[in-house]
């Protein structure tokens, strides 16, 4: 890696390992990914650069994805070596949640759940519990036995097509978080189907940005915004010692039918914002768009929504959150949030007219989010 000499850094600071460290004056703007609907830090274009500021980007390639911590290399000296140190388990992360390597922790318990429980690593099984509440509390509408819908829609290996009706059919009936059994004493999982498989795509980049924090928290490093793909951000602390204590981070949400623009700005400190949309990766049939984001329970795209965002206090639980709002649709969402005030949500739906749409915020403080001025009258 390599750590360049920039403003508000000397070259004193200069190091290298196998993968590259930039230090750069401002936060860039981030490029689009293939989920379309994405949030990314504002530019410094919009929102003016502390006096004295200095952001290190640190990247690490994994996950098919950029993960990028933005760290103030001024007021954490040890901050860059730090985040390179955390984000060198994400490969490990992978290698365990992966499904798309033979030796991955989830293929083994996926061959064996359903003849016999499976032991589980401990941080793995508490996020096996952690999804497994979150599919009671949204009814269903996040489920990470979904895996072979995707498959049989195509999705998968983005390849889609419209699935045969008994093909389906045959499929969701290998769907249901219901028939997973966790065992919190022995830590062992059991599969109550014999053809049932788990899938933690929908969590996994957010709970590598939640492992990466707790590094980052034990070396003291406070002030920080890392990103999985733009798709998940998790910002800790203030971006610069000259903001206010409650300033946090900014983060910018693409607009779903015009990726080009920018829809609104969502101001975060000590949370995590996972997006999800469909923008990209759906297909035509029959004059009928159908999306990607399917909904577990009937074994269809889901419709009404075109793009859901959550805030929670973990990653993790952004992600999977802004999966199922985007299923449960905004009434739904709307009361999963009144009974959990600590999550927020921004959910973009169709409008009256042709071609507009309305946002609706949830749990939302106007002093904490804005629409884009160029979207006002959208």
């Amino acid at each position: 890696m390599i750590l360049e000499a920039g403003e508000g850094m000397s070259s004193e600071h200069q190091t290298s390992r196998r993968d590259f460290l930039k230090g750069r004056a401002a936060l860039h703007a981030m490029e689009d990914v293939a989920d379309g609907v994405l949030p990314e830090p504002v530019s410094p274009l919009q929102v003016p650069r502390p006096t004295g500021s200095f952001l290190v980007q640190v990247t690490r390639r994994a996950m098919a994805t950029d993960f990028q911590v933005f760290v103030n290399g001024k007021r954490h000296p040890r901050g860059p070596d730090a985040a390179m140190k955390a984000l060198d388990q994400i490969e490990q992360i992978e290698a365990q949640l992966t499904v798309y390597r033979e030796h991955s922790d989830l293929i083994r318990i996926n061959r064996r759940a359903g003849r016999e429980p499976v032991v589980v690593e401990t941080r793995l099984f508490a996020l096996l519990e952690h999804a497994q509440r979150l599919y009671g509390q949204t009814e269903g509408a996040f489920d990470i036995t979904s895996g072979p819908l995707s498959k049989v829609w195509g999705f998968f290996r983005r390849k889609s097509r419209f699935p045969d009706p008994e093909a389906l059919e045959q499929a969701l009936s290998r769907v249901g978080g219901k028939w997973i059994e966790l065992d919190p004493q022995q830590q062992t999982i059991r599969f109550l189907k014999p053809d049932l498989e788990i899938n933690l795509n929908a969590m996994g980049k957010g709970y590598a940005l939640d492992r990466c924090s707790e590094d980052l928290a034990e070396a003291g490093v406070r002030d920080y915004l890392m990103h999985g793909g733009k798709s998940s951000v998790l910002a800790r602390g203030t971006r610069s010692e000259a903001a206010e204590p409650s300033a946090g981070w900014s983060v910018a949400l693409r607009h779903p039918l015009r990726p080009q623009r920018r829809l609104a700005e969502i101001r975060i400190r000590d949370r995590a914002i996972g997006t999800s949309g469909s923008t990209t990766q759906f297909l035509h049939h029959r004059g009928q768009r159908y999306g990607h984001v399917l909904d577990p329970r009937t074994g269809w795209p889901a419709q009404g929504v075109l793009s859901a965002t959550a805030i929670a206090p973990l990653a993790a639980e952004a992600d999977a959150l802004s999966t199922a709002f985007y299923v449960m649709g905004l009434e739904a969402t709307r009361e999963f949030c009144r009974q959990h005030p600590e999550i927020s949500a921004l959910l973009t739906c169709p409008g009256p007219r042709r071609g507009s749409m309305e946002l609706h915020p949830i749990n939302l403080d106007d002093a904490d989010w804005q629409r884009c001025e160029a979207e006002r009258e959208g």
